[in-house]
């Protein structure tokens, strides 16, 4: 899961909204580096991903894609699963989605201390609205360059766009089965937290 899902599963607390997105910049062991709120947010962050990778219906949507593909296809899922869940907000959530991003903006800004590149990026984050702008499958090209520009070789991610356009239903009904469950999934996980 990418940004949207991990906020929209990890909790409403501050802390738990901050500790969503940390998890994706936070490597390593959890020493007490951060508050325990924060910590117990991340290693939801990390089952979350453990779950989403090892579930069947996530091997299912991987092997829709070309096998030179495969190899990103994660990467391609999580993008394109926070777009059918900004694009059908409603049905996983009563906050209204410019409510609901408006509020981890204010929690981000709010936050002295964000871990390394997120301090980076929380400032374009709310400029750009990035989490409300998965809406727009368009949006997803702009970021699929952003993360090509980071992978080792460039040219890695080319021509992805066009393949989610081809794969847009059978993944889209792919997110609508798999994503009741990892709602479910994270619900249990803090409800034993």
């Amino acid at each position: 899961m990418n940004y949207l899902a991990h906020l929209h599963l990890g909790g409403d607390a501050p802390a738990q909204l901050l500790g969503s997105l940390y998890g994706d910049f936070v490597k390593g062991p959890l020493a007490g580096q951060w508050p325990a709120d924060i910590e117990a947010a991340i290693r939801l962050h990390r089952r979350i991903d453990a779950f989403t990778d090892s579930h069947p219906l996530q091997a299912q949507a991987r092997a829709r894609f070309a096998v030179e593909r495969r190899r990103y296809a994660g990467i391609l899922l999580d993008l394109f699963f926070d777009h059918c869940l900004a694009l059908h907000w409603s049905d996983y959530a009563a906050e209204p989605l410019e409510q609901f991003t408006g509020r981890v903006y204010r929690v981000l800004d709010a936050e002295p201390a964000l871990p390394g590149r997120l301090a980076l990026i929380a400032p374009r984050m709310a400029a750009q609205d990035w989490l409300g702008s998965y809406r727009e499958f368009a949006v997803l090209e702009q970021v699929l360059a952003g993360i090509g520009r980071r992978l080792s070789r460039p040219g890695l991610l080319d021509g992805s766009l066009i393949e989610l356009e081809r794969l847009y239903q059978p993944l889209s009904e792919d997110f609508r089965q798999f994503y009741p469950e990892l709602v479910e999934f994270a619900r249990r996980l803090r409800a034993e937290a």
